[in-house]
């Protein structure tokens, strides 16, 4: 699929379709807004403090087919304003790539100040203000005769965390699922299709923080099927193929991508 974004053959064209993606100045959220851009979609590209991030990701992508905006998600309320203020850019949003998000880590062993402040972030941006960001995209679909919610999970959030300072960040991946499932059972009559896609190990910062607990990226990749990372690009390429809802029928489905190191 890849080569054909490279070539400019879109094999899913989404001109005309404006996407809003949350988190889109580093890692997978970047190279979503990225291939999402040159698949022909209007970008509405979220940063929180990077926004040379977002101005590098979309570099390629003309003036008039993409738009900056901030906020600051781990402020209560933050992403319903965001959401509304994407609205006053644009008169509709088709798509909404639910991605943002924070890892902080929330070790049993450490004090119980650390344990409850880090909780409390890490549900704030990834379940509070996601939830805020989604539940304003439906309300905007119900409207607009439908659209597509894409949610990032990850692996850790179907089996739980192999590292335990990052259980929060595995439970708030598991509640994005159960979330953005519901939406998928409750409004497909409306013409809402929701999807769940759930990396494994991507090579982001992420990832280089992972690879240090666990003893170097070598070793990172040496607990992998096909030992190597999952390049964000491969995510981007899955993100516009489910926006362009060619596979009506795989709503509601979480979608694994990992080079089968989690096969279930």
């Amino acid at each position: 699929m890849q080569d054909y974004f490279k070539k400019g053959l879109y094999m899913y064209d989404l001109t005309g379709k404006c996407v809003l993606v949350t988190g889109a100045s580093r890692g997978i959220g970047a190279a979503t807004a990225k291939a999402l851009g040159e698949a022909g979609a209007i970008v509405i590209a979220h940063y929180g403090t990077h926004r040379a991030g977002v101005e590098e990701a979309l570099a390629s992508i003309p003036e008039g087919r993409k738009y900056f905006l901030q906020a600051d998600l781990s402020q209560p309320g933050s992403g319903r304003a965001l959401f509304r203020d994407a609205l006053l850019l644009v008169s509709r949003i088709d798509i909404l790539i639910n991605n943002a998000a924070i890892n902080v880590e929330t070790p049993f062993e450490g004090s119980d100040e650390l344990w409850d402040s880090n909780w409390a972030q890490t549900m704030q941006v990834n379940v509070f203000e996601a939830s805020n960001i989604v539940r304003e995209s439906v309300r905007h679909f119900l409207l607009h005769g439908g659209g597509v919610v894409i949610s990032m999970s990850s692996w850790s959030g179907q089996k739980g965390s192999a590292i335990p300072e990052l259980s929060a960040y595995a439970a708030s991946k598991a509640a994005v699922k159960a979330l953005t499932q519901t939406i998928a059972q409750s409004y497909a009559k409306q013409g809402i299709l929701a999807y769940v896609i759930s990396p494994g190990i991507v090579k982001t910062r992420m990832a280089d923080a992972a690879a240090i607990q666990r003893g170097g990226e070598d070793k990172l990749k040496s607990i992998l099927v096909l030992g190597e990372l999952v390049p964000p690009s491969d995510i981007g390429d899955l993100v516009v193929f489910l926006a362009s809802g060619r596979s009506r029928h795989l709503t509601g489905a979480t979608i694994d991508i990992n080079g089968a190191s989690y096969v279930r």
